[in-house]
């Protein structure tokens, strides 16, 4: 009788411990567990700093998630670029498991799926609202590009449009031949390169750098990327060209979240929509305020950008958006032609 309590105490105890340990390994939770080794897993990255428009994304949804749970499931965010993962390295990064998840900025990851190119293509969105609507039709699109990684999108983020930071104006073409600039995808790279610029495309912190050693004299990026990052101590001019209204999409592990309670589950995904929601709100006045703040430190905004300009860059695009069809399926078309009509 002895014997068998014992080896049944033995059984309960491998089978608590075990227990123990599959709470130990899920990637989101940072309360479930009182034990300060579990947030050391916890990780949300984004290679932009909390100003920053994705920054304030992944900020929102942590405090939401914290308040929706009672603290019993909160984030560890790395802004910044503290993590050293930059977006184009950011879902592999999870794969990997040396993140849980973060808010990439999408164009990169064209190189993981062609459908996350679609943002950005050049001058294909001009407006707030098409750029609204782009994002709900290619949603479902972009989940499944995930899901095939292993990964849940939590919410889209849409950007302010994208201009040129500058150490001159740029009042013609030949202005454009004159830049040594950094792109954020590697389509925008081949359009800078079609009209003549040095271009490559880097991670934020890679181009930040290079500017200040001079190696570098422009780059694109909305307002929202350059304010956050104070480029106006280096390049003193923004041409806003709308190249694009690109996005960032947050997501997690699918393991990580599924290892929840569903009733966790559940706020998890209460704390995207209502981040995606608020993303959206906060997008209506933020140029408006990106350029106020940039104006304020002396920021020339030259608009509008020249014609000549324009028309150069939306040459050189075709070739890209030509290629980018050729590599999604119809449906990703199908969005296209829907936003080339708009």
């Amino acid at each position: 009788m002895h014997f068998l309590a014992t080896r049944n105490m033995h059984r309960a105890w491998i089978v608590d411990r075990t227990v123990f340990i599959a709470v130990c390994a899920i990637a989101l939770v940072g309360g479930m567990v009182p034990a300060p080794a579990i947030a050391q897993i916890q990780k949300m990255a984004t290679e932009y700093p909390e100003s920053n428009i994705s920054g304030v994304g992944l900020a929102t949804f942590g405090k939401l998630l914290a308040s929706n749970t009672q603290g019993s499931v909160t984030t560890v965010n790395g802004f910044d670029n503290e993590m050293k993962i930059s977006s184009g390295e950011m879902l592999r990064a999870a794969q990997d498991r040396r993140i849980d998840g973060g808010d990439a900025f999408a164009g990169p990851l064209e190189a993981s799926d062609p459908i996350f190119g679609l943002s950005s293509l050049p001058f294909v969105v001009q407006s707030v609202d098409v750029a609204r609507e782009v994002s709900t039709r290619a949603r479902p699109l972009y989940e499944r590009a995930l899901a095939a990684r292993g990964l849940k999108l939590l919410y889209i983020t849409v950007w302010p449009p994208t201009g040129i930071w500058s150490d001159q104006p740029l009042k013609n073409v030949e202005d454009l031949r004159a830049l040594s600039v950094r792109t954020y995808d590697y389509n925008s790279a081949e359009v800078m390169r079609t009209v003549g610029a040095t271009a490559e495309y880097l991670p934020f912190n890679e181009a930040i750098a290079k500017v200040r050693e001079h190696k570098l004299n422009a780059i694109l990026t909305s307002g929202d990327g350059g304010a956050g990052r104070k480029l106006w101590d280096d390049l003193r001019h923004f041409t806003p060209i709308n190249y694009a209204i690109p996005i960032s999409i947050a997501f997690v592990r699918q393991d990580a979240f599924e290892a929840l309670p569903k009733e966790a589950q559940d706020q998890v995904e209460a704390a995207a929509a209502e981040t995606g929601k608020r993303q959206l709100e906060l997008l209506a006045n933020r140029t408006a305020e990106n350029y106020q703040r940039m104006r304020s430190n002396g920021v020339s905004i030259d608009e509008p950008a020249p014609p000549a300009v324009i028309a150069a860059l939306k040459k050189a695009g075709s070739g890209p958006i030509a290629a980018w069809q050729t590599k999604v399926s119809a449906d990703a078309v199908a969005i296209l032609d829907w936003a080339n009509q708009q």
